[in-house]
């Protein structure tokens, strides 16, 4: 499985095909991740573990394990953790591309927007 270490986490790709594309994501207690978007595909995530709050648009939704959101594409968001342990959660794409440049951030902690 592919990793890919962040200064939030990590997340591996399970399944990259040309209709989807699926993480599992992982997020250090006190990581947040930027505040983007996407143009070209939606996300659906389920949470396996932990305690977070997302932020989609202007709400902010709490999550906790066997929760589930839905991001539709364009929409601003982030997730933060806000547990003592590690967030983990399963992000499911659809569109029609999937690439990592497809991430617009508008504000990250991290110096990358």
């Amino acid at each position: 499985m592919e990793r890919d270490d962040r200064p939030w986490g990590y997340f591996e790709v399970v399944a990259d095909l040309p209709d989807c594309k699926v993480k599992r994501i992982v997020v250090h207690p006190g990581g947040r991740l930027s505040l983007q978007r996407h143009r070209r595909r939606d996300e659906h995530w389920f949470v396996v573990c932990g305690s977070a709050v997302a932020r989609v648009g202007e709400r902010d939704i709490a999550l906790g394990k066997g929760g589930s959101l839905d991001i539709p594409r364009t929409s601003l968001h982030r997730v933060e953790n806000t547990g003592g342990e590690d967030f983990v959660f399963v992000e499911v794409q659809i569109g029609d591309y999937f690439g990592e440049d497809d991430i617009e951030r508008v504000a990250d902690d991290y110096g990358r927007a």
